[in-house]
């Protein structure tokens, strides 16, 4: 089974990836809060082993998690990653080769959001 260092190591690995391809601007806590979550949810999945795919266009970054486990989608995980403020969209879908789960990042820099008085 996975261990429970596998999220943290796989957003050090991606983080220090997508920043070679050039996007110095991309907000390091937000980009480890999306692939932890991505991440701990493949996990969960109870597999072997967990994959992490990276892809950048438009000065966004796909994330996507796959479990290697037949699960069946869980909506769940969508409201945990529509929280981090980075992500403009995500989903979960299961295939064949195991259950995915995706999030889209922009990599603009925003304002924090500052809690509502």
């Amino acid at each position: 089974m996975t261990n429970q260092w596998a999220a943290r190591k796989a957003a050090d690995e991606a983080l220090a990836r997508v920043l070679s391809w050039g996007y110095s601007a991309v907000d390091a806590d937000d980009f480890a809060a999306a692939v932890g979550i991505l991440v701990e949810t493949a996990v969960a999945d109870g597999g072997k082993r967990v994959s992490l795919h990276l892809a950048d266009q438009d000065r966004k970054i796909l994330l996507v998690a796959l479990s290697h486990r037949t699960c069946a989608p869980e909506d769940a995980v969508l409201a945990r990653l529509t929280a981090v403020r980075a992500v403009e969209s995500c989903g979960t879908d299961a295939a064949p080769d195991g259950r995915r789960v995706w999030a889209l990042l922009d990599t603009t820099p925003r304002p924090r959001r500052t809690p509502a008085a």
